[in-house]
């Protein structure tokens, strides 16, 4: 694409990384922000907001027709979309148990591998849709104009897929909007319902006594229930406690940071500086031209085509290795040792990389192509998960936790906007001066000062402050008002002094006084508001 804007096929390389690193370098201005707005607002809103500007400058992205159009849709394609981060922290709040953590948080480099799948091969097989399939597409004017839009406009269906999903199905987990009426649930559970029942039984389901029905026909008192009176408050939402940076910044969640950062930056570089390898003509190699351990050029020759296919194949390994390795592997040995393993094979992969161009023989260089491949994917797959793991129980906090993620976007988006424009510029002078190795050398040093961080962190117990999971709840309550009930010897200003600003649900408690608060001189509990029996108070959920 960048060389479908007019730039010689040497600074396809430089553009190619600058275009990558506007990118990530937007984002990282903006993860902050949209971190902090996730921890008011909630996360669900602020993800719907960032799929869909991402879906918008997706089909902009693939109409663009100048390198300067290009740069600037993909920086504001960065600026609009936090939403990584904050689905990490949606993760980490609902799964809370440590044993858990592997799968929970293996199903995001999962998903990316599935992307990683489909996603070049889409760019691969779907450009330029007028030229490859004249017959179809050789007499549309728009596919003329815009040989890239059509990739583009398949993912846009996918995002449109995704944004209806998240809208009907994804659940609030941020705790002070957790119990807030979303619509969109609400809808997709008259969908469902609608799939789920035969609409005879369903109508004669609907056809059950009103709860006016029931109250009218219900006595006023049972017979061993005590006098309660019942006084409603206006339900108030409590606005979340803002946190001091030294919260968030602990010891070891910037020793994270800094060691997700190194990884962000040269996993990623990496991955964008090696189509643009395969894709360089393959150069004879002379004495004029070679002299090693370091001075050789010359790449692999491939189409956009077969660069898209190994990408295929080289996600479809990840995805194996997430699904079926990855929990095993943290569960025998631990995450942090899983973690140092990985940060210590990057820098053989990058050294050996460019070295493969050396085999004279086509089928061995493929297979060491492949193998390469293999090992950085297990590599990627296991070593990214892991550190968000780690970081994650780094955090003090829950409460912090959207705000720490936003962070981590933000720095490990300055790693993948300084890494490709590194990588791009090293590619473009390695090629003038027929060092082609040159970028995967700069990658291989970087990786090996990753190695240090990663050998300083001990692995934490979690956030505190953990809240019950998403799923648990039950999903058909609905409470709009706090109700605080007490015996009718109370004082109204206790009362009211009691409620909290949270939501209960009335009950008639016609038990003894422990039946109803349980355990008096427990502190625990959800919040979710005050009974007050006399002087005494205990939290209910």
């Amino acid at each position: 694409m960048i060389a479908s804007f007019g730039v010689e096929r040497k600074e396809v390389a430089k553009w190619a990384g600058v275009t990558s690193s506007v990118f990530s370098l937007a984002q990282s201005i903006t993860a902050v922000p949209w971190g902090r707005a996730s921890d008011r607002l909630g996360r669900k809103p602020v993800i719907m907001t960032g799929l869909l500007c991402t879906m918008v400058c997706f089909l902009i992205w693939g109409m663009s027709t100048s390198l300067t159009m290009a740069i600037t849709v993909r920086a504001i394609q960065g600026a609009s979309n936090g939403n990584v981060g904050i689905i990490r922290t949606m993760v980490a709040e609902m799964v809370t148990e440590k044993e858990l953590q592997p799968k929970a948080f293996s199903v995001m480099p999962l998903v990316w591998s599935v992307g990683s799948v489909f996603g070049p091969a889409f760019g691969g097989l779907f450009a330029k849709p007028a030229d490859q399939w004249p017959g179809l597409f050789g007499n549309s004017t728009f596919f003329k104009a815009y040989p890239f839009a059509f990739p583009n406009m398949i993912g846009a269906i996918f995002f449109l897929v995704s944004l209806a999903t998240g809208i009907l199905f994804l659940r609030e987990t941020l705790e002070s909007k957790r119990h807030s009426r979303d619509w969109g649930l609400v809808l997709g559970e008259r969908i469902k319902e609608a799939f789920r029942e035969h609409p005879h039984r369903r109508a004669q389901r609907l056809r059950r006594y009103s709860f006016q029905d029931a109250e009218v026909t219900a006595p006023l008192l049972s017979a061993d229930a005590r006098p309660t009176t019942a006084i409603a408050v206006k339900g108030r939402i409590e606005k979340p406690k803002s946190h001091s940076m030294s919260a968030v910044f602990t010891r070891q969640s910037i020793i994270n940071l800094v060691s997700y950062t190194f990884l962000a930056l040269h996993s990623v570089a990496f991955d964008q500086v090696l189509p643009v390898f395969l894709n360089y003509p393959p150069i004879e190699h002379t004495p004029e031209n070679t002299s090693l351990p370091f001075r050789f050029t010359g790449g692999f020759g491939l189409t956009h085509a077969r660069i898209g296919t190994i990408f295929a194949g080289y996600g479809v390994v990840s995805g194996l290795i997430q699904f079926l390795l990855f929990p095993v592997l943290c569960h025998r040995f631990g995450v942090l040792n899983c973690f140092k393993i990985c940060v210590m094979t990057f820098p053989l992969v990058y050294i050996v990389t460019p070295y493969t161009v050396l085999i004279e023989d086509t089928t061995m260089r493929y297979v060491a192509l492949c193998m390469i491949l293999i090992v950085k994917s297990f590599a990627v797959i296991v070593g990214f998960p892991s550190t968000t793991i780690l970081l994650t129980n780094s955090a003090s906090s829950l409460s912090i936790l959207g705000t720490l993620n936003g962070f981590a976007t933000t720095f490990s988006a300055l790693g993948r906007a300084s890494g490709p424009a590194l990588t791009g510029v090293a590619f473009t002078w390695g090629v003038k001066h027929d060092v082609i190795g040159l970028p995967y050398w700069i990658l291989a040093s970087i990786a090996a000062l990753g190695i240090i961080p990663a050998f300083m962190i001990v692995e934490g117990d979690g956030p505190s402050g953990a809240a019950t999971p998403v799923d648990s709840e039950d999903e058909d309550t609905e409470v709009d008002d706090e109700i605080v009930v007490t015996d009718d010897e109370g004082d109204d200003d206790n009362i009211l002094g009691a409620s909290q600003s949270s939501t209960v649900a009335a009950k008639d408690f016609t038990g003894p006084e422990d039946a109803l608060l349980g355990n008096s001189g427990s502190g625990s509990g959800s919040n979710y508001g005050t009974v007050k029996n006399g002087n005494s108070s205990s939290t209910t959920s």
